[in-house]
């Protein structure tokens, strides 16, 4: 099939999600999932009528709606939130995400995998996307501890996986034989994520200049998306990590100035298309194909990180005191995974090429699975907490 004007695509891409958004509503599931299955009816696996050469075209929407995504979920690190709260999301997202890289490790060697294989996945394990949750908070307007401590877990689970990743990937090299085990393989993902905590500080600080001199809305909005943009093209040019960047450049601008809500809900102005299209880019994205192969590692891995994020969710919880809704429902809404696991499904190809194909079936596969049943789960574990009352 001919590939489409790309105008045209990204029409059909917009109505399409729009259409099957408010399908899915009066099925009472979230527009996300909505916009998940109209990007599977479009993809390669169905219609066709997005393809492969399509969609490589179509990475740069991925791009910006995860840094507006990280930027808007920085804006929930506000300094009276943390005083109130203490370490407990810190404590929390360490116990998740080690809980998945625990869980999932033993599960996958006990099943009889070698172990350099059974640690990367470990690691990849523990990454949680978070554009799928921020969404269903965003659509139904939850707010209460739950929101707020999920939002605080999903924005410092990219480090926590990062720097996890790292350290497993330094282990499986020792094990395999292609490497002794090397303090600066765990010392570059702390660089990493040091390196994105500045660059944001310094970012945020940078916006307020122009703040000063701008007051309307028109303007400022114009200063909030060249500045993700900036975050982002920055975070690349420098290697460290476009999400923290613009997460770490929202928590700043949030505690500097007191203009900062209304940056936010200007933002919010320009961000609905570019979400939309984003989830039926990525629904078009999911490998159908992934699903006959996966095999008993593939099936281990789904169930048991979810079981491992569940556990270490509820494990940090307790050991913080922190409310009971968290303990009883955080760890369910932290399934989402995509981009960052897909992304250090690369990186895993050069550690153990032996297991590299196996490795991305899974993940993807499991990306597929999560995505999906994720956002419907977030929904029902907020409405039981009693932090969705519009349905």
């Amino acid at each position: 099939m001919e590939e489409p004007n790309l105008f045209l695509a990204l029409a059909v891409i917009l109505l399409s999600g729009l259409f099957c958004g408010r399908v899915v509503k009066h099925l009472r599931l979230p527009n996300v999932t909505g916009y998940l299955l109209a990007g599977l009816l479009l993809g390669p696996y169905v219609l066709g009528f997005l393809q492969d050469g399509m969609l490589e075209g179509l990475n740069f929407i991925s791009e910006m709606a995860l840094a507006f995504i990280a930027f808007s979920i920085g804006g929930e690190f506000k300094a009276s939130y943390f005083r109130r709260v203490g370490a407990t999301p810190i404590v929390i997202a360490l116990c998740e995400g080690l809980g998945a890289v625990v869980v999932v490790t033993l599960a996958l060697y006990l099943s009889g995998q070698s172990l350099p294989f059974s640690l990367i996945l470990g690691a990849i394990a523990s990454a949680t996307a978070p554009a799928a949750t921020v969404l269903v908070i965003k659509q139904y307007k939850a707010k209460g501890p739950l929101t707020s401590t999920l939002l605080s877990v999903v924005a410092l689970d990219d480090a926590v996986a990062l720097i996890a990743f790292g350290f497993s990937v330094a282990l499986a090299k020792s094990l395999s034989g292609s490497g002794a085990f090397k303090l600066s393989s765990l010392l570059a993902p702390l660089g990493e994520v040091a390196l994105s905590l500045l660059l944001g500080a310094a970012l945020g600080a940078l916006f307020l200049l122009p703040l000063h001199f701008f007051k309307k809305d028109s303007n400022r909005l114009c200063i909030t998306v060249a500045f993700v943009f900036l975050g982002t093209a920055l975070a690349d040019m420098v290697g460290a990590s476009a999400l923290l960047t613009n997460m770490v450049m929202g928590a700043a601008l949030v505690n500097l100035t007191k203009s900062a809500p209304d940056i936010f809900r200007i933002a919010d102005f320009v961000t609905p298309p570019i979400f939309t299209m984003f989830f039926v880019v990525s629904g078009a994205e999911l490998n159908l194909s992934v699903l006959p192969v996966v095999g008993l590692a593939g099936a281990v891995y789904i169930i048991m990180r979810v079981v491992g994020k569940w556990l270490g969710a509820s494990l940090g919880a307790a050991v913080m005191h922190a409310d009971p809704v968290i303990k009883k429902y955080l760890g369910p809404t932290l399934i989402p995974q995509a981009g960052v696991a897909i992304g250090l499904t690369l990186v895993a190809r050069e550690v153990v090429p032996e297991h590299a194909a196996a490795i991305r079936a899974i993940v993807l596969c499991g990306t597929l699975i999560y995505e999906i049943i994720g956002p419907m789960v977030a929904k029902i574990c907020l409405t039981k907490a009693g932090e969705i009352t519009e349905q």
